[in-house]
């Protein structure tokens, strides 16, 4: 396996002996270097070009959030695992495309689970695979938890409403943030899902029937209590869909 080169980022001297001393006890993993603030840090990643960088989010000087869109934007950024006292910022946080979300203080169970998934494509494996083309999975999804990037199984989906910039995948084990765009879902699995609104796709398979409710309608799905919204607009062919299911 090859050796992780890791750059801790905190300002809390603390925290970085304790994540120092974590990654020692994980086996091809190497902390190269520590940076107080998101200018030291961009500093040091041009100097060390680290595999992954523990990044804390509030730091004085400039967001670790900040930080992490300026290493998206390289040419081969690291991966990046959030190492942070604060939960409200996992949204934001994975929209970066970040591996993983973890709370202060972190242990070194939590840690090592993290740096896990990102040992199996760490940064000079990605350099090697660059331009190798993938032939699609239709199966699944790529999808982001608190532990980083996963793939969820499709045929457990059973909704996909897009809320902001985010898409939420409701499934019988609960919510999960997708990567891609509502329509680029709809244009890949397109024959499972059905548009019901302009920000909700329902999976075909688990309607179960409509409601009326304060004079709209919402699909209700087997397995999930979530009810979609019907817009006015999808509402007669939505009807037609169910008329044949019957």
């Amino acid at each position: 396996m090859t050796q992780l080169r890791v750059l801790i980022v905190d300002d809390e001297p603390l925290a970085r002996t304790r994540l120092h001393r974590q990654l020692g006890t994980i086996d091809h993993c190497t902390a190269v270097g520590e940076a107080v603030d998101s200018e030291s840090a961009l500093i040091q990643v041009q100097v060390l070009d680290p595999d992954l960088v523990l990044l804390d989010i509030e730091m004085p000087g400039g967001s670790g959030l900040a930080l992490a869109q300026q290493l998206a934007a390289r040419n081969c950024p690291p991966a990046i695992i959030f190492c942070t006292a604060h939960d409200e910022f996992a949204l934001p946080a994975f929209a970066t495309s970040a591996a993983g979300y973890l709370l202060k203080p972190v242990s070194v169970e939590q840690l090592r689970q993290a740096v896990a998934k990102v040992q199996r494509l760490s940064k000079p494996q990605q350099k090697l695979l660059q331009g190798a083309q993938e032939p699609p999975d239709c199966s699944r999804i790529k999808a982001v938890s608190r532990l980083g990037v996963e793939l969820l199984q499709v045929n457990t989906i059973r909704c996909l409403i897009a809320d902001s910039k985010y898409v939420l995948a409701h499934h019988p084990a609960g919510e999960t943030i997708l990567d891609e765009s509502l329509k680029e879902l709809e244009c890949k699995f397109g024959a499972r899902f059905v548009r019901v609104h302009r920000s909700t796709l329902v999976a075909r398979e688990f309607i179960v029937g409509l409601r009326r409710e304060s004079g709209h309608y919402r699909v209700e799905l087997d397995g999930v209590a979530e009810a979609p919204l019907v817009s006015r607009r999808m509402l007669s062919s939505v009807k037609a869909l169910i008329a044949e299911m019957c």
